[in-house]
């Protein structure tokens, strides 16, 4: 009898490392195991049942000593590639929870065949071959990555004619509107900031606002998104708790702070103040008082007018400086009305809305549109969509109709027109649309353009027939000239990009009408056709299977297997009861608050957008009882987590569960593959796309919220707009990697950043002192992006 060893004998003991191995490998195998056959049954991948087996197989071979269970993994690892490859093709972020932790596993497993294998430097040949696996898909990543690289698909229009601006102040060495000026298209003439030279720029100063929560639980109502304001000599600027602030330009040096004593129990959790608006009185001396004066809407619902040069209440205006815009709305419970935008004045006249909290209640307080005169503070008109007769106030004993389509973001304005462009949102209960009049149907999710003398509509836009997913519109409209004709461009938050003739509101660009899926819970209110843009989109494909991601196959099985229990029928999928619903785009989707920007000489339209979908599930009331889920009046107060995540939407016969990017709860990572948010340039004149690219890092983010620190563009969620100048650059932050950017216009390559010491969910702005080009962003963090809350105002600037 031969004494040569067997293929399974060591020379010695081979040690724990073969068992611990094979544990591992049933451990895994099971899972995916019992998951790929309830994924098969779903009618998925049978991948996941057929690699569990083989795993949990291969994993008592190892365990048992056997050098054929180490073979039957690199089988399964390479017919794991080639799935992989099969069903995602050569695309990185797709790849990695398919073949990374499958490739981790190989390393274990080569060692432990080396550990029962009897041949000569074995260990060197199983290190080496476990080197050369992961540099071999190292090299195939950035292989990848070099060829999915887009470059521009087309050349940036040439310098053309400016487009006509018909606000009365411009941005220039000022920047004297939220978006610039009340055209809202985010650009500067400034150019001593270019590509060329935006590498040496530096932080000139820090100014903090000096009213950063108490505690950990108050942080999570706090949040400043604000654009400052630049004119003259001054910064204008609002802080979370809507204090007043005005600095010096240069230095960032307070000039004067006037506190409106917002109460912390009137501050709502998904609120923030966005900005602030400048008027100058005409025909009135500049050394009168309040010649010049800025107006804020509070997050209490207020109006104020203080003094532009010291911060001193325009004692004139309403009542002792400030107007009450809660005045007509009857029962309105502390933070359930807050004014989060800046309000938009044309001829003279202040237009503001207001955000209603969401999710609370079918019959909250009225989104009634309010306009006050500039000079005096006097209520001008109201509209009120249900009582269209009315020019005013309610009569003594009535109130403005409850639970109304209102504007949480900001107006656009034509002076010359005298036209103010309001984005309207939807009914109070985003998710149950039968209890919604024929009035609230017309106004919802549209844009509607009201003449400010009268206050009466002049046309209106609708983008979606009785929403049901929370699709409101956020961004402001733009004002440009498209071929000749007075226009603005309406992005959504679906992504469609609709050009409209602002006179009229007719449509300058093909849009069309999709068939829509029915169903859901209220299928006779469901519209059988929806509307959408047939000239640019920012949204992508419909979600499939594969589209599913995590860090490893489990989780991305996990993900596989809500997609298939899910109803998903595509765009417009309605809400279900009885199992989750598919939303993509989310409702943060698209463009939200933060706009797009123009360059009006170029005729380039920036815009950053999200790319996410929503899991949600309409919850009977007997069910949303037991749960505790009621309106913040009857929880005292009671802070809620992420918009959605739990809104009882008492009045209607459902709550609303929303998991906004659709999470797994484990990992807390999302379920659809990166990208998760991008940026994008296009060329006004075709609508064609000039360059695409994901936007925002991975630095910060990671499994079980551990920030990676990784370099790596995975695009992340993003709030907040951009900046453009005559410069050749954009300047943004809004992406949850706390970065602020300078992208080049032409190629969509970033060129310099700056780490930011909060969440720089805000837009950014820039002006001129003494010939001295300033790019000024404020850091207030985000609830909702989960970035870290701040109190800083931060300058950029050349050298010298």
């Amino acid at each position: 009898m031969s004494n040569a060893p067997t293929a399974h004998t060591a020379i010695g003991h081979p040690g724990p490392l073969p068992a611990i191995t094979g544990v591992v490998l049933v451990l895994i195998g099971l899972v995916l195991g019992a998951g790929g056959a309830w994924l098969a049954v779903l009618g998925g991948s049978p991948y996941y049942l057929v690699t569990g087996v083989a795993m949990v197989v291969a994993g008592v071979l190892l365990f048992r000593r056997r050098m054929s269970g180490g073979w039957l993994y690199i089988a399964i690892f390479s017919g794991t590639l080639f799935w992989a490859l099969w069903e995602v093709g050569p695309h990185g972020w797709p790849l990695v929870p398919r073949i990374i932790a499958p490739l981790v596993l190989l390393i274990p497993v080569l060692l432990s065949m080396a550990a029962l294998s009897v041949a000569p430097h074995r260990w060197r040949s199983a290190w080496a071959t476990s080197a050369g696996a992961v540099l071999l898909l190292a090299f195939g990543f950035v292989a990848m990555g070099q060829i999915n690289a887009k470059g521009p698909s087309q050349a940036l229009p040439q310098v053309a004619g400016m487009m006509g601006d018909p606000a009365l102040m411009q941005p220039g060495d000022d920047w004297p509107a939220y978006g610039g000026s009340y055209a809202a298209r985010r650009f500067s003439p400034l150019a001593q900031i270019t590509p060329e030279n935006v590498g040496q720029l530096k932080q000139v100063w820090l100014a903090h606002t000096g009213d950063m929560p108490a505690t950990a639980q108050a942080a999570k109502m706090y949040g400043a998104e604000t654009t400052p304001l630049k004119v003259g000599d001054s910064l204008y600027l609002c802080t979370a708790k809507n204090i007043l602030i005005a600095m010096d330009p240069a230095t960032g040096k307070a000039r004067w702070r006037f506190d409106p004593k917002v109460p912390d129990k009137n501050i709502p959790y998904t609120a923030a103040c966005r900005g602030v608006s400048y008027y100058a009185v005409p025909n009135m001396a500049a050394d009168q008082l309040c010649a010049t004066r800025i107006i804020e809407g509070t997050l209490d619902g207020r109006i104020i007018a203080v003094d532009a040069r010291n911060g001193k209440l325009c004692t004139g205006f309403g009542n002792n400086g400030q107007a009450d815009i809660k005045l007509g709305m009857g029962h309105v419970f502390p933070g359930m009305v807050s004014i989060t935008s800046p309000p938009t004045i044309v001829r003279g006249v202040i237009v503001t809305g207001h955000q209603v909290l969401d999710g609370q209640e079918r019959w909250a307080p009225s989104g009634v549109i309010q306009a006050y005169d500039a000079v005096t503070g006097q209520l001008k008109w109201a509209w009120d969509m249900k009582h269209p007769e009315r020019t005013g106030a309610p009569p003594a004993g009535q109130e403005y109709a409850r639970g109304t389509p209102n504007m949480w973001t900001t107006a656009s304005g034509d002076e010359q027109l005298g036209l103010v462009y309001l984005p309207m949102g939807n009914s109070a209960a985003d998710y149950w649309s039968s209890l919604r009049s024929p009035e609230e149907d017309r106004y919802a999710t549209s844009l509607v353009a009201i003449d400010v003398t009268t206050g009466k509509p002049r046309w209106h836009f609708q983008a979606v027939n009785k929403d049901v997913w929370d699709y409101d519109f956020g961004a402001q409209a733009t004002l440009v000239d498209y071929r000749g004709v007075p226009a603005l461009l309406l992005p959504s938050k679906q992504g469609d990009i609709y050009v409209l003739d602002r006179r009229t509101g007719q449509p300058l660009t093909p849009v069309g009408r999709i068939k829509a899926p029915g169903g859901g819970v209220e299928p006779a209110q469901r519209a059988a056709t929806q509307r959408v843009s047939l000239w640019h989109t920012l949204r992508k494909p419909d979600l499939t299977e594969a589209s599913m991601w995590g860090m490893s196959p489990i989780d991305q099985m996990v993900c596989r297997i809500q997609f298939r229990r899910a109803s998903y029928k595509g765009f417009f999928t309605p809400p279900e009861a009885d199992r989750h619903s598919i939303e993509y785009p989310g409702y943060n989707g698209g463009t939200d608050w933060g706009g797009i920007a123009v360059d009006p000489r170029r005729g380039v339209i920036v815009a950053n957008y999200n790319d996410m979908p929503n899991y949600n599930r309409l919850v009977p009331r007997a069910e949303a009882n037991k749960l505790g889920w009621a309106p913040r009046e009857e929880k005292r107060g009671a802070i809620g987590g992420a918009e959605g995540a739990g809104d009882p939407q008492k009045g209607t016969p459902y709550a609303i569960n929303v998991n906004a990017g659709w999470r797994l709860p484990f990992t807390g990572l999302l379920c659809k593959e990166p990208p998760y948010g991008g940026i994008r340039a296009i060329d006004m004149a075709s609508g064609k796309t000039i360059w695409d690219r994901p936007f925002g890092t991975a630095r910060t983010n990671g499994p079980f919220g551990i920030p990676s620190m990784l370099p790596m563009d995975i695009g992340t969620p993003n709030n907040g707009g951009a900046v453009v100048t005559a410069g050749g650059l954009i300047f943004i932050a809004a992406a949850t990697d706390n970065l602020i950017r300078a992208i080049d216009l032409k190629t969509g390559k970033t060129l310099w950043s700056q780490v930011l010491p909060a969440g720089g969910q805000a837009t950014p702005m820039t002006y001129s002192v003494n010939g001295k080009q300033y790019v000024v962003i404020m850091t207030g963090g985000h609830h909702f992006m989960e970035t870290p809350i701040g109190d800083q105002v931060i300058a950029y600037a050349l050298p010298g």
